[in-house]
């Protein structure tokens, strides 16, 4: 197990010392999203901004105009709601360059509660134009992700997170934006996943496997531009999809891949996420079984494709 906000923080460290392009933006939450180690390495590049996201991304737009490359870090609730006219018209519009990375994602945040668990962050950035959306699997995969976002001219969202979370990828894993990868081959049905749900996708399909399914899982680690091509062939090959993520069923990754084989492959698709509900504190696992988005969740959506599949 390795920590997303604990990695975010390293790799930040690491870049820090090989180019002296970026500068990282704080709201005041350095321990909450792993980005104090940058700030005692580098204190002439991190920007304290105190409690004021909104100004924070306005001053990170400015920033951009001058050749540096600002990494705005807060809590994802903040940085899509609190700050997204800034966002839209201060940092999408004018085409930008700059990185917003947001922590505390989803039910996985736990005992903070719903006012720090961002449902709906996916759903609001792959809106905007111009933004791409990005949401690491592990903490191997953000680190290979970190210096691409970077080389990416443009407005660009990812998510960190908080938790814990076991290790899926290696050290030497290549990082593509806008393409997902295979993490396990499968044939009956296809498990597109992202963030935290990589790993639970990957528990239920090792399940399935002794009850005679056979399940690719895909980490699909760029929601935008999302990789087309990979939902289709999956769609062709297997002709049934499950979803997941820790956010909204409404307007993410379900939304987005249901968006692609609508317009290409119509096969039955399941969604497993937060049914447009809010949810309460508590323990991360306690709160993803409550919450329908656990590795269960995922295996009676695959057991409910295969159904409305006729298999």
């Amino acid at each position: 197990m390795a920590n997303m906000r604990a990695a975010f923080g390293e790799a930040l460290v690491e870049l820090g010392k090989k180019r002296d392009d970026f500068v990282v933006l704080d709201a005041d939450v350095a321990g909450g999203t792993g980005t104090a180690p940058f700030r005692e390495a580098f204190p002439d590049r991190f920007i304290q901004c105190a409690i004021a996201e909104q100004n924070m991304v306005s001053m990170a737009a400015g920033l951009s105009t001058a050749g540096v490359i600002p990494i705005v870090t807060c809590y994802g609730v903040f940085a899509s709601m609190r700050a997204i006219e800034q966002a839209r018209n201060s940092v999408a519009y004018p085409n930008f360059n700059v990185k917003i990375i947001a922590s505390h994602l989803g039910v996985d945040v736990g005992p903070d509660g719903p006012t720090h668990q961002a449902l709906e962050d996916l759903a609001i950035y792959r809106s905007i134009p111009n933004f791409k959306v990005v949401s690491p699997a592990d903490p191997f995969e953000l680190r290979a992700a970190l210096p691409v976002i970077l080389d990416t001219p443009g407005p660009l969202y990812m998510r960190t997170g908080r938790s814990d979370l076991p290790a899926i990828f290696d050290k030497d894993i290549n990082f593509t934006l806008g393409k997902a990868s295979i993490v396990r081959e499968g044939t009956d049905v296809t498990i597109i996943a992202v963030g935290v749900m990589v790993a639970r996708a990957l528990k239920a399909a090792e399940g399935l496997e002794g009850e005679g399914v056979s399940c690719r899982v895909v980490n699909m680690s760029t929601i935008k531009p999302i990789d087309r091509d990979i939902i289709e062939e999956s769609a062709r090959r297997t002709g049934a999809i499950v979803t997941a993520e820790d956010h909204n069923i409404i307007g993410g990754l379900g939304g987005a891949v249901a968006e692609v084989i609508c317009d290409s492959v119509p096969v039955p698709v399941v969604r497993v996420g937060i049914k447009d509900s809010f949810a309460e504190s508590g323990d991360p696992a306690e709160l993803a079984a409550k919450y329908g988005v656990d590795a269960s969740a995922v295996r009676e959506a695959v057991l409910r494709v295969l159904r409305r599949a006729g298999r």
